[in-house]
């Protein structure tokens, strides 16, 4: 099987809810993202999506991503999409960095893999582990009544996991952390995540004050050392994100003894391939695995829920339903949501049924 053709798409997807909004002013109104359809010439079709959060929160951006692909994909034309360890190499060979840009396109060669071989993602990866995953939904920045209304309104809808976002001024953060957890019933799940706002004396500040408080933190300064010196003093566990970019980075943190879990971005991590080793790795030390990317659609949220669950159930922390967050459509066929558990759409590969009409026209193609 060989790669036949590549087509690169644009699409904007508003947020159901508003603005996202992070500390420090830190805001997105939609996922800008990139869609990749590679067809083989057996036929068949397999997708990969890409979609940063704004300019802010990794190094990524969207106009980059939309460079980017128009420089690698010509080098993957015929190209065998099921060597997946030989596709990773060539990317990296011919255009050096830059993760993100590479994430959609190998997301559509495990796609096309998995379709080639007539079964769905989750097989590839290693096999399902459960039906569903734990979903949690997000408590954005905002005042402290605003976060507590909103904290009320999740658990009411039926979900039992919170990530809280804090990361502005301590003071203020440690009022809002406050009036969520008074806000939400008793075992409540909370993660308290400074998206890498704090310093370690600011983050030091917030855990002193937040003692009689349970919830796990997350990320509350920028480098693996910051957190490391934050977390000498935690009596709380402690979950890294944005200091995981890279495998060395994943056993960096084991060997300082930095996290007890670790959060993979898809995306940051450079696609399906990277992120299916660093998980498989980081269970086999210990760590508690979150897998989910940095936005999108149907596309990359059913990505996202292959890895979840073919992660062993007892090292899986949640998962997220990207796909639920944004007022546009891309595919039928999506994860299925049931309350507070996402499972995987049924047929082969990602199984999403992706509706080009939806996608509007390419703004690249290559291949006959």
């Amino acid at each position: 099987m060989q790669i036949k053709t590549i087509k690169a798409y644009h699409v904007v997807q508003p947020f159901v809810d508003g603005p996202y909004r992070m500390s420090k002013g830190r805001v997105a109104d939609a996922f800008d993202a990139v869609i990749i359809a590679m067809t083989s010439d057996s036929g068949l079709t397999g997708w990969g999506e890409m979609a940063p959060l704004g300019n802010f929160y990794s190094p990524a951006f969207p106009a980059g991503t939309r460079a980017g692909v128009v420089e690698i994909a010509p080098h993957l034309i015929g190209q065998d999409p099921r060597g997946l360890a030989s596709i990773g190499r060539l990317m990296d060979t011919v255009f050096k960095g830059h993760p993100y840009i590479k994430s959609a396109l190998d997301m559509a060669c495990w796609d096309l893999a998995a379709r080639a071989a007539d079964v769905p993602l989750v097989t590839l990866l290693g096999g399902r582990e459960s039906e569903t995953a734990e979903l949690y939904k997000v408590v954005t920045h905002g005042t402290v009544d605003e976060m507590a209304a909103l904290a009320r309104r999740i658990v009411k809808d039926g979900f039992h996991r919170l990530q809280v976002k804090v990361g502005g001024n301590v003071h203020d953060d440690i009022e809002r952390v406050g009036a969520v957890a008074a806000s939400v019933p008793k075992g409540t799940v909370i993660f308290c995540d400074a998206n890498a706002g704090w310093t370690p004396y600011q983050a030091r500040q917030f855990a002193d004050a937040t003692r009689a408080i349970d919830y796990t933190f997350e990320q509350p300064c920028t480098t693996i050392d910051e957190n490391m010196s934050v977390r000498r003093s935690l009596d709380k566990p402690m979950v890294l994100d944005e200091s995981v970019a890279s495998l060395d980075d994943m056993l960096d943190i084991h060997r300082k003894g930095a996290a007890d879990g670790l959060t993979l971005k898809i995306s940051r991590l450079g696609g399906v391939t990277k992120t299916r080793q660093i998980r498989d790795l980081a269970v086999d030390l210990g760590f508690m695995i979150t897998v989910e990317d940095t936005g999108g659609a149907e596309i990359d949220t059913s990505a996202m829920a292959h890895l979840s669950l073919s992660t062993p159930q007892e090292r899986r922390l949640h998962a997220i339903a990207f796909h639920e967050w944004v007022t546009v459509r891309t595919a039928s066929n999506m994860p299925p949501v049931t309350g507070s558990r996402m499972g995987i759409p049924d047929g082969p590969g990602l199984g999403i049924d992706v509706l080009p009409d939806l996608l509007g026209r390419p703004f690249f193609a290559v291949g006959s």
